[in-house]
């Protein structure tokens, strides 16, 4: 899969979880509904302007566009208890932690 399908369907799941049609989101951002779905099916790539207009319009960061998780959160969930139990990678994952706050 390219980056831009990957892409295109990160906003469609990030905007159907927010419920929202793709006039509504095209609405918000300020574009032809048709280039939400061109962006959606991986078949544009959206400018600057326009991804920063769609992360705000669903209340996310720009990076967040661009976080594409195969791994399914139980496993996730699991993977991080289990590194928490030594204490070594337990103190590590609080120092991250504490740096992302700040």
């Amino acid at each position: 899969m390219t980056l831009k399908q990957d892409l295109g369907q990160r906003i469609q799941h990030l905007r159907k979880g927010k419920k929202l049609t793709q006039e509504v989101l095209a609405e918000m951002v300020g574009i032809d509904p048709k280039n939400i779905s061109k962006i959606e099916n991986g078949n544009n790539y959206p400018a600057a302007e326009t991804l920063s207009a769609i992360a705000k319009a669903l209340d996310v960061d720009v990076y967040e566009l661009f976080v594409f998780n195969t791994i399914p959160y139980e496993q996730m969930r699991e993977e991080l208890l289990n590194a928490i139990e030594n204490n070594r990678t337990l103190l590590y994952l609080y120092k991250c932690l504490k740096s992302c706050k700040n």
